[in-house]
């Protein structure tokens, strides 16, 4: 097992809380499978398990968390390692997930801004339509230059050193 559980957590409780906590990414719109994973992969200290542990962890198949992994992996939220010495894979979480997949919603927000730009083109600028497309548009272009900004001050708030001393 790439990550044991420590004996002083309980194993039922831990596996509420995935469940619980799955269920808000599941009402927020994430597929049920990707959630369960994740959220299993979030709660190992080492942010990271194989097919098989993942499956016996969720009582699923191996299958079921092979699809999950490819939903979460193109979200850029899991990657996927070789075991070394081994021909298993390790599905692994990393600890700054959350931020990287908001950096790399940037493409996507270019995606929508310049369809919505097309759109307001083809419809026509001066109609009530075009002028619903162009504010989605700007709304969009706003949303990565402010993502930028976003960005930077959540790196110098993690580094900043603590009230208690500690680094960040």
């Amino acid at each position: 097992m790439t990550d044991p559980t420590p004996s002083v957590r309980d194993g039922e409780a831990v596996s509420r809380f995935v469940e619980r906590f799955a269920s808000i990414l599941i009402e927020s719109g994430w597929p049920r499978m990707p959630a369960r994973v994740f959220v299993a992969l979030m709660v190992t200290d080492s942010g990271a398990l194989t097919a098989a542990e993942l499956a016996q962890t969720l009582r699923v198949s191996p299958a079921a968390v092979s699809g999950a992994v490819r939903y979460l992996t193109r979200l850029h939220l899991v990657t996927r390692e070789r075991e070394p010495g081994s021909r298993r894979d390790i599905f692994r979480v990393r600890d700054e997930a959350w931020q990287d997949a908001l950096a790399n919603r940037d493409a996507l927000l270019a995606q929508y801004s310049g369809g919505f730009a097309e759109g307001a083109g083809v419809v026509g600028l001066e109609t009530p339509a075009g002028r619903r497309l162009t504010e989605a548009m700007e709304f969009f272009e706003f949303m990565r230059k402010e993502l930028d900004g976003l960005m930077d001050r959540w790196r110098a708030h993690r580094d900043a050193p603590r009230p208690d001393g500690s680094p960040g």
